[in-house]
């Protein structure tokens, strides 16, 4: 789940800002030449920097009151993010996804298809990053390359695979790695499919030397990269894989047109009704919803889908919905906030901002005073 990386970029910049106090002395020009930011971005920095009084104490620059909401905010998306791939990440959660989204499996009790899951899941472990996706090792005098799953500390700030997994197939021989990975929506800074093609690349060429060795590229295993995007405006779902179109003759070329998948699960805002049509959806929905309570999201899994409730789901699940209600009530608070400042640019009184937001005058009053900067 993305988001928290912009948060982090502002508060980075803000901060950047307050550290350089001698940055004043220099006109915007000077300043967006040096900083290399343009000059709406300075301007827009420096009221950040210098909306509240800063204090030094021993040398040190403490952040103020809008920095320190935007890192606990950043920190709640965080959690919610890691507790929402921790509840996918379950064996009977993924195994649901895979009835769905995997032929073989397709009409398979979901109990039954956990058997195929091998070994635990990698969950936000494994490097996105070419060259760091694998890790080689020596062990008992051999040379060994498996996944790259090093303290995450090791190479902060990486990008990394959601959840990733090996499912033995079938006829107990070949084996499929799935990537699931899970989206609050649909970016609006790319498309969502570019990014899934550049993961599912990279689960096939990070193979080599892992899965298949030198040129025995025969023994690639297929990939699955799962993409499941909230907020959608209607639940849908797609399927995305390699074709051949014969331009001139029919040559019948080897070679696996089932090495590459990509599938695009879209979830509305509205919980799905309980139908096969939509049994994936609704699981999906309900899992990640901000809405349910614990109790509503535990009955739907139990009584709709004969999951078994273990302490780790129900910890999960209970962590998501404390920290969604958090989430919202700061989402809340700021669109608030925004009404106030519009309305108060606009040139509207206190007492009809107050009427409109069902506000005190002397708390509009507060939220006008802490957004305009101590130098305006």
């Amino acid at each position: 789940m993305s988001g928290r990386r912009e948060n982090a970029a502002i508060i980075t910049k803000s901060m950047k800002f307050q550290l350089c106090p001698g940055w004043l002395s220099k006109n915007l020009i000077d300043l967006a030449g040096i900083s290399g930011y343009n000059g709406i971005e300075v301007i827009y920095l420096l009221g950040m920097a210098f909306a509240f009084p800063t204090i030094q104490k021993g040398g040190l620059w403490l952040m103020d009151t809008e920095i320190k909401n935007a890192v606990s905010m950043a920190d709640q998306d965080a959690q919610y993010d890691d507790k929402a791939k921790r509840l996918l990440g379950n064996k009977i959660i993924l195994a649901h996804i895979l009835v769905k989204t995997v032929d073989e499996f397709r009409g398979m009790n979901p109990k039954d298809v956990v058997s195929y899951i091998e070994g635990e899941p990698f969950i936000s472990v494994v490097p996105v990053e070419p060259g760091l996706t694998n890790v080689e090792k020596e062990e008992n005098g051999q040379r060994i390359v498996g996944m790259n799953t090093e303290n995450a500390e090791i190479n902060e700030g990486l990008i990394r695979f959601d959840i990733i997994f090996y499912v033995r197939m079938k006829d107990g021989i070949s084996q499929v790695i799935v990537n699931l990975e899970a989206q609050k929506d649909n970016p609006t800074g790319y498309h969502i499919l570019n990014r899934a093609v550049f993961y599912v690349s990279r689960l096939v060429s990070s193979q080599k030397e892992r899965d298949f060795v030198k040129t025995n590229y025969n023994d690639i295993r297929r990939v699955f990269s799962i993409w499941v995007c909230m907020g959608m405006d209607e639940s849908s779902m797609a399927y995305v894989h390699l074709a051949k179109d014969d331009l001139l003759g029919s040559y019948p070329w080897k070679g696996g047109l089932d090495l590459l998948n990509i599938v695009l699960i879209g979830i509305s805002n509205e919980l799905p009704e309980h139908d096969e049509k939509y049994e994936l959806h609704r699981l999906l929905s309900t899992l990640l919803s901000m809405e349910l309570t614990v109790d509503e999201k535990l009955g739907i899994i139990e009584k709709e889908y004969s999951i078994v409730v273990d302490d780790r789901i129900r910890e999960d699940v209970s962590a998501m919905c404390n920290l969604s209600q958090g989430i919202k009530e700061k989402g809340g608070a700021e669109r608030e906030e925004k009404i106030i400042l519009n309305m108060h640019r606009k040139g509207y009184t206190l007492e009809q901002i107050a009427e409109c937001v069902e506000k005190t005058i002397e708390e509009v009053e507060a939220v006008i005073r802490k957004r305009e900067p101590v130098l305006a």
